[in-house]
């Protein structure tokens, strides 16, 4: 059987409610962008047979402002990965926010605690990392956190292992392709200025994308063991 999930990544959505480098403003889409994108999921679904999710990575704002009311109103869920350290941060999510979107049915999910590239930690940055980030997102939510997303996408079997080893049950990067809808590895496509739903999102699903994707998921799991 072939991967048929698209996850879609939103970094941010509109102008930065503080400021931001230069590569991450790269990843702010326009409100009109994320909006129509959430319009067109359904029916991109059922034109292609295929299965779209949304993600949102490092806790701004607009994913309350923006991100979740549109989701709400689609009827669809989302997933908020945040970084502990900037819980409550100006331009970042307040705990009130987050209990608020785990009430919809939303998932709130680690993003780790200082957006740091996890193949360069000793223990105790896994422990902040993995163990201490996820216990101060539970505590402003109020209910245990089971997912993660891993900064930057950079990832290698150390990583993978201590995931494994923390109790992670899904795992979240930005590697590109299709994803198995209940894997514990996830890959996800990330939107950026300029991305058009119409345009770009249709070419994911191509023969040749389904199957590039499925044989990297199968040599992930060998490689890795996961």
């Amino acid at each position: 059987m072939l991967a048929k999930t698209q996850v879609l990544t939103f970094h941010g959505i509109g102008v930065p409610a503080v400021p931001v480098s230069p590569e991450e403003n790269h990843y702010f889409v326009p409100i009109e962008t994320y909006q129509r994108t959430i319009e067109r999921l359904s029916a991109l679904e059922q034109k292609h047979g295929v299965k779209l999710e949304i993600t949102f990575d490092d806790g701004n704002l607009s994913d309350y402002e923006v991100g979740w009311p549109a989701l709400v109103e689609a009827g669809r869920p989302g997933r908020f990965f945040v970084l502990a350290a900037r819980i409550g941060a100006k331009g970042y999510l307040t705990a009130e926010q987050m209990r608020e979107i785990v009430s919809s049915g939303s998932v709130i999910g680690s993003h780790g605690h200082d957006h740091v590239d996890w193949r360069k930690l000793d223990a105790a940055g896994f422990q902040r990392e993995l163990y201490d980030a996820r216990k101060k997102i539970e505590d402003a939510v109020g209910a245990a956190v089971t997912e993660a997303a891993i900064p930057f996408g950079a990832l290698d079997a150390n990583v993978l292992h201590r995931l494994k080893e923390a109790g992670y049950r899904r795992v979240f990067t930005s590697t590109p392709g299709l994803a198995y809808q209940t894997a514990w590895f996830c890959p996800r496509f990330s939107p950026a200025n300029g991305f058009d739903p119409d345009r770009d999102i249709p070419p994911m699903f191509s023969a040749k994308k389904r199957l590039k994707s499925s044989l990297y998921a199968f040599a992930r799991r060998a490689k890795f063991r996961i």
